[in-house]
């Protein structure tokens, strides 16, 4: 069953609501057949088959008792037919390499909705971006890759 949304917003929250309830064909309904999604590590899928099969993993191996939830939410309509959404989330309940549970993550997920012609918006691209307190960028070094602040106050 194809849902319809009325707002960016509203699928937004259903991407958050399809996610903790772990329902793969709703989550994947979502999309545009040729969306893209950027994950937190930059694997970058491109089609709504390839985010439903990575999300089916992710499921499976990394968040089976995950669960996030929306902190802030920001829309920003572009013209009529366009939003860009930005939330700032929680994760709590990942898994780690060896099935035990993690701490929490917090996130800011970029998500641009298209109102189809049908009537609904849909998600055409999402990026979601790890953050990290006290961080203010990233750094490669010989001893890996890892955050990194200059701040020397």
């Amino acid at each position: 069953m194809t849902r319809t949304y009325q707002t960016g917003e509203d699928v937004t929250r259903a991407f958050f609501d399809a996610w903790n309830v772990q329902d793969l064909d709703w989550l994947a309904d979502l999309f545009v057949e040729d969306a893209d999604f950027v994950n937190v590590v930059g694997f970058w899928w491109t089609t709504r088959r390839q985010i439903r099969k990575a999300h089916d993993y992710g499921f499976r191996k990394i968040f089976q008792d995950a669960r996030v939830e929306i902190v802030t939410l920001k829309s920003r309509p572009i013209g009529e037919d366009v939003e860009v959404v930005h939330t700032v989330s929680t994760l709590d309940g990942q898994n780690d390499e060896h099935g035990v549970t993690a701490g929490q993550r917090v996130a800011v997920i970029t998500i641009v909705a298209h109102r189809q012609s049908e009537g609904g918006f849909r998600i055409v691209s999402c990026h979601n971006t790890d953050r990290v307190d006290g961080a203010d960028t990233h750094l490669n070094s010989d001893a890996g890759f890892r955050p990194a602040s200059y701040q020397t106050d």
